[in-house]
């Protein structure tokens, strides 16, 4: 079997990749290092796992949820990280953190919104960190 290199260049087929692809680069370029891309286990998915050196606490780990969407007509996308779905990455987290013993690091939640109306080539990226706290719940304020 012969390794095709185009596949290293396709560009992700769902929307949802191609903001989690989007998302990746932002983040890079704002210096932090990604650890996994679409971590998967049992219970659900980590979409970006990162390093954020930049932290005032030291080298942060950052647990990174995107939101992808066309417009805004169903809400902005920020707006779909809601309590349960704040529990659930928690959860996650708390996995991730286990199996990798990166349980003494400090960590933090993230949310990338990514709108992609389909009229413009670049989406627009926002980027909320420490988006919530995961042991109180609370909502992010945006």
């Amino acid at each position: 079997m012969r390794f095709d290199c185009r596949r290293l260049f396709a560009r992700p087929r769902t929307l949802g990749q191609r903001g989690e692809a989007v998302a990746a680069r932002f983040l890079k370029k704002k210096g932090y290092k990604i650890l996994a891309r679409s971590y998967r286990t049992a219970i659900g998915e980590l979409d970006l796992v990162a390093v954020d050196p930049n932290d005032v606490r030291g080298s942060t780990i950052i647990f990174a949820e995107v939101k992808t969407r066309k417009g805004t007509r169903a809400g902005y996308p920020e707006e779909a990280v809601d309590r349960r779905k704040q529990h659930k990455l928690s959860q996650l987290a708390e996995h991730y953190r286990a199996v990798h013993n990166v349980e003494a690091y400090p960590a933090r939640f993230d949310v990338i919104a990514v709108e992609w109306p389909e009229q413009h080539k670049r989406p627009r990226v926002t980027h909320f960190p420490d988006a919530f706290d995961a042991s109180l719940g609370d909502v992010m304020d945006g």
